[in-house]
């Protein structure tokens, strides 16, 4: 199959530059819906002539219905769009990055958005991806654990309501960080398990509290009960943080910052600071999961993408750690460089 893209890639160019093409149109009307004609070629950054001429395309496939308050994509055209995801990383030959990059961190499976995605949808691509992933991994009897963050967010958000409910429950792996509520994993928590139909327990704890006010609060008797929970959690997804941009949010000085960067902090994930070599050189005391609890958990996936997390992810995911990686191409081929890879495949 790779040999006979590349020879189209050879013989008819043209089609691989339409392809994806069509691919950011249907993508863009997903996202963006109802969205007039005009406002999508400002968007995709192109002609309104060729908008015109997909969207017609579109429309006579049924892919789309265009009506007076704009073009929205129907649900063959969002069945149709998973299998162009398919498609166009084939062609990308995303596949192989996705092994590579298995290889280098020791993953059991690294699931990639493709690089020609616009930088702002990035985010928005992932949580796709990690919503669709996440429905295939779960079964009834999980015990589903959600961290807090942007990205978590996001996956909360484009996660579709399951025509049939989970008999799952959802609960925080951390406190909040006293973050906009939206991102906070609470909320997180809440959204997917009411989309899933599962049930949810919340945890109304800091992640940044001090060491000396832990214990009593984690008697308190509806506190203990989330994190009895949380200790049985069998699934377990959550984000990784530059470790610059985490200690600001955890509400570090400039002075503490500087002292961790200086200590070769890069990467953040559940409280603890890594080193590129993936050594912790910092910890912060909370409540919820620890990075010993996710030895014993059966399923661990990891979300971040961005090239400015390309080290992050180097420093705080592994094998020890996690399972499953879901980035971007982009952030992919950074990391395969850093470690001395190559990141086009040989020829065949």
């Amino acid at each position: 199959m790779k040999k006979l893209f590349k020879i189209q890639e050879k013989l008819v160019p043209e089609i691989v530059e339409r392809a994806q093409q069509r691919y950011n149109i249907l993508r863009g009307i997903y996202y963006n819906q109802p969205v007039g004609r005009r406002a999508l070629a400002r968007i995709l950054d192109l002609s309104e002539r060729k908008i015109r001429n997909d969207l017609e395309f579109f429309e006579k496939n049924a892919f789309i219905t265009i009506t007076p308050s704009g073009t929205r994509i129907t649900r063959i055209g969002e069945e149709f769009l998973i299998e162009l995801d398919e498609y166009i990383k084939e062609l990308r030959n995303i596949s192989y990055l996705e092994k590579k990059l298995e290889n280098i961190l020791g993953l059991q499976k690294v699931k990639l958005v493709n690089g020609a995605v616009p930088a702002d949808n990035i985010k928005v691509e992932i949580g796709r991806m990690a919503s669709q992933l996440l429905k295939q991994e779960i079964k009834d009897g999980d015990i589903l654990a959600v961290t807090g963050g942007t990205t978590l967010a996001q996956v909360a958000a484009e996660m579709t309501y399951s025509p049939e409910s989970y008999d799952i429950t959802v609960v925080p792996g951390r406190g909040g960080l006293g973050e906009n509520v939206e991102i906070q994993a609470n909320t997180i928590v809440a959204q997917i398990a009411k989309k899933l139909g599962g049930s949810y327990h919340l945890l109304h704890i800091p992640d940044n509290i001090a060491q000396e006010n832990i214990h009593p609060l984690i008697t308190e008797p509806s506190i203990q009960k989330t994190l009895e929970i949380l200790k049985k959690a069998n699934i377990l997804i959550h984000g990784v943080g530059t470790a610059e941009d985490m200690a600001g949010r955890r509400g570090m000085n400039e002075k503490e910052i500087k002292e961790l960067l200086a200590a070769g902090a890069v990467g953040e994930a559940f409280g603890f600071y890594f080193n590129y070599l993936g050594d912790i050189v910092y910890s912060t005391s909370s409540v919820g999961l620890n990075l010993s609890d996710l030895k014993v958990i059966e399923k661990v996936i990891v979300v971040a993408g961005g090239e400015n997390k390309a080290e992050a992810i180097i420093a705080a995911v592994s094998n020890v750690y996690q399972d499953i990686l879901i980035t971007d191409e982009n952030t992919a081929r950074k990391i395969i460089s850093l470690k001395g890879g190559e990141a086009e495949a040989g020829a065949e």
